[in-house]
């Protein structure tokens, strides 16, 4: 199963967590609905699916869910890199998915989070567009959307170090990380919970120190290094880790295909897509730009993660 939904026991450990109330919900996405269809910058969306996932990442927050429906789609309109040409059937993917592996794994973690592995197959390969690659993780993210029906408790990242290289981490600039990281926090429900970094080398720490000024404190002190795979087990069980980190679940390649698979069955619906988004000349006030979502290039901004 691509994604195993958890039993109404973690289910109801997950709606406390979450601030979900069965009695009350419906009428919090009535209402959601409601304003959308007040917006004119903003484009028809009824998936009433889709949109009880924002409320779940928004803890059920009636501002922070607007605000974070707005970043959406206004995210689609202004960062093309990330939300155009979403088709993992283009050369230029194909390529990309044959040297790196962001699967989420199918099982959650005992107390419902979802756990997704992060990483390079061989040093030696030329480094791949990182762009691309930051676009096939939010690809991934909006079929979560879809099919993750009762959510989950959060997002726990496994980021593998085997194959980091400095002429990998040069790819990575700050305005294009910085692009990324306020995408996937500020216009995606996700609940960011813990990065574990496996696989160490000693570039590793360049790496963290050089995300860690994009982050509060919150969320720095949630970035766990490990020396010994042992230590992941810690926080992750075995049973739901690939093989190649000690775990049952199979070989990471077989999750990876899988998800290419799913990614190749919703090319027309990412098609459909391209033409969910703001509508800038409509936007009550004045239009959003670039800079007001991510400043000046070069120009770091604190970035809000609960």
């Amino acid at each position: 199963m691509l994604l195993v939904q958890p039993t109404e026991e973690m289910s109801k450990l997950i709606r406390k967590e979450l601030n979900e109330n069965v009695d009350t919900r419906e009428r919090d996405l009535k209402y959601i609905k409601e304003w959308l269809a007040k917006q004119p910058h903003l484009p028809k969306f009824d998936d009433d699916y889709r949109l009880m996932t924002f409320l779940r990442g928004c803890k059920f927050s009636l501002e922070k869910c607007k605000r974070k429906l707005d970043n959406y789609f206004t995210m689609r309109s202004l960062v093309p890199e990330f939300f155009a040409n979403r088709d993992i059937t283009r050369a230029e993917m194909r390529e990309l998915t044959k040297v790196v592996q962001v699967p989420p794994l199918p099982g959650l973690t005992k107390n419902g989070r979802r756990v997704v592995v992060m990483r390079g197959i061989d040093k030696d390969l030329p480094t791949p567009n990182v762009a691309e690659a930051m676009k096939l993780v939010m690809m991934i993210g909006d079929i979560r959307l879809k099919e993750e029906l009762v959510g989950v408790a959060g997002d726990v990242y496994i980021l593998d170090a085997s194959v980091a290289t400095a002429a990998h981490f040069a790819k990575f600039t700050p305005s294009l990380v910085k692009k990324f990281l306020v995408c996937v926090q500020e216009a995606y429900p996700v609940k960011l919970k813990e990065v574990h970094v496996v696989n160490v080398s000693p570039i590793v720490d360049s790496i963290v120190n050089f995300v860690k000024p994009l982050l509060k404190e919150k969320i720095r002190n949630r970035i766990f290094v490990h020396s010994k795979m042992e230590q992941l087990y810690d926080y992750i069980p075995r049973e739901i880790l690939p093989e190649e980190y000690g775990g049952q679940a199979g070989p990471i390649q077989a999750i990876h295909e899988t998800w290419m698979k799913k990614l190749e069955e919703y090319g027309p619906w990412f098609k459909e897509q391209e033409s969910v988004k703001t509508n800038e000349l409509l936007r009550p006030g004045k239009p959003k730009t670039h800079d007001d979502l991510f400043g000046l290039d070069g120009s770091f901004r604190q970035l809000s993660i609960d």
